[in-house]
């Protein structure tokens, strides 16, 4: 809020239009068919006349708050909301009301990232979701809405953006992320609350596009143009979209982010491992929530001839990020990856996956596994290397399949592919070129299609037991 409140008169062009014909004006995000963060205290903001009295009455207890414009006319509130209910009322004024309806309480998710979260319901060109048809034709539900913000760039953070909420429908949903709209719905079906989702995508951008000025501050590699009327690709700019695009959102009651993004960062893995736990503070910061919960979605395999591995080693650098970044969850998807296409066509594995981190470690609902495995240690017997993994209590599987994607490599650094089966719990891996083990990969490549999973279905992350 910070930015929101310091920058509005910067961006006083973006502004939403006034409502009605009322003094009082308000950001896009707060208006009807909005859903605002159940159980909260949620913030309520806008313009008015300067040092005009505001007040703000909410119809679910009938309780009124007051407010007073300061010398730009912003003025901002925070309203206690109860239990997930509605439809309700909120009615502004500062002696002409201006009433917004069909307001919902429950919970809301900001949805963000590149293309793969951004493709929506209804696929790209030739690329198409799988199951989306029959899913869109599904999709209504009133209680399910959705808010989605326009393009647009800036170098200073803006006060306002473009949109509005919709109720899901065959119509709104077609246009909506499938990664995103999949993941709500599943919430919805498990807590049978209102869910509120606001949507802040552009394909094809870097993190760096996603991060605030003042974050950036810590990497003096990473630029910020003086201008965007020279930038060929306004979007790509760093802060470009953080400014547009997320800067106009900080603040707005939510109980977590979801993120889907990486597949531009994946030539610079050492400074996406720094960037990415960044971000995330800096996001937390400056909505003044505390370490609200953030999931995020590993990128998927896809083809490639870069023989440095660089996807590979981007995955590594957003699976150490589970470590350092508190109160945060990532989905694998190293299953679902196609060969020549870099958006996958089933969205629908990946936002059950980020559902199940929520429902398991937002809402606390037991006996949800919500993580694959991931590598814990290594101890080697002669020519045995065998793994060990967290979050396989129940055991490994490959459902039946030989395991194919392992490699192990002694003392000269060379790997070779490795004889792999399950034991136990663990993974033996051995091979004949290999006497004495000492490192050992897993789907360390560009494109694969994982064959490790818990016996909960959910994929281990591709990984190196080695930092070579």
């Amino acid at each position: 809020m910070k930015y929101l409140f310091l920058l509005a008169a910067v961006a006083a062009g973006l502004l939403a239009a006034p409502r009605a014909r009322a003094k009082i004006r308000l950001p896009a995000l707060i208006g009807p068919n909005m859903v605002v963060q159940q159980r909260s205290q949620a913030p309520l903001w806008g313009w008015a006349r300067p040092g005009s009295a505001v007040s703000v009455l909410t119809s679910w207890d009938q309780k009124t708050y007051a407010a007073k414009g300061d010398a730009q006319g912003r003025w901002r509130v925070k309203v206690a909301t109860p239990g997930a209910g509605g439809p309700y009322s909120l009615t502004f004024s500062d002696g002409e009301k201006l009433t917004i309806g069909n307001v919902l309480v429950g919970e809301v998710w900001v949805c963000s990232g590149q293309s793969n979260m951004e493709m929506p319901m209804r696929g790209f060109n030739s690329q198409p979701i799988l199951n989306g048809n029959e899913m869109i034709a599904s999709s209504a539900s009133p209680t399910l809405r959705l808010f989605k913000v326009s393009r647009a760039t800036a170098l200073m953070p803006q006060a306002d953006c473009k949109g509005q909420w919709d109720a899901a429908t065959p119509e709104t949903v077609r246009e909506f992320s499938a990664l995103a709209y999949q993941f709500g719905a599943r919430l919805q079906r498990q807590l049978h609350v209102p869910v509120g989702l606001v949507l802040s995508t552009v394909g094809g951008t870097m993190i760096e596009t996603w991060m605030s000025p003042a974050s950036l501050q810590a990497f003096p590699m990473v630029r910020i143009p003086p201008s965007l009327d020279t930038v060929k690709a306004p979007h790509k700019a760093p802060t470009a979209l953080f400014s547009g695009m997320i800067a106009p959102v900080v603040g707005y009651g939510i109980r977590g982010v979801i993120w889907c993004q990486g597949e531009s960062n994946r030539h610079e893995p050492a400074l996406y491992e720094k960037l990415f736990p960044a971000m995330v503070a800096d996001w937390r910061q400056q909505w003044g929530q505390g370490e609200f919960p953030f999931y995020y979605l590993q990128i998927a395999p896809f083809g490639s001839t870069d023989k440095t591995r660089s996807g590979a080693r981007l995955r590594e650098a957003q699976l150490k990020s589970m470590a350092a970044i508190p109160n945060s969850g990532m989905a694998s998807a190293m299953d679902v990856g196609m060969e020549k296409y870099i958006h996958f066509m089933d969205k629908t594995a990946p936002a059950q996956r980020l559902a199940y981190w929520a429902l398991a470690k937002t809402y606390g609902i037991k006996g949800i596994t919500y993580s694959g495995p991931v590598y814990k240690s290594l101890t080697v017997d002669g020519r045995k290397a065998m793994l060990s993994f967290d979050y396989a209590e129940y055991g490994l599987t490959s459902f039946g399949k030989p395991l194919a994607l392992f490699e192990v490599a002694g003392a000269d650094k060379v790997f070779y592919p490795a004889t792999a089966t399950i034991k136990s719990g663990k993974v033996e891996v051995a091979s004949e070129q290999v006497a004495a083990p000492v490192a050992v990969r897993y789907a360390f490549k560009e494109f694969v299609t994982g064959d490790l999973f818990n016996n909960d279905g959910l994929p281990a992350s591709s990984f190196r037991t080695d930092d070579w």
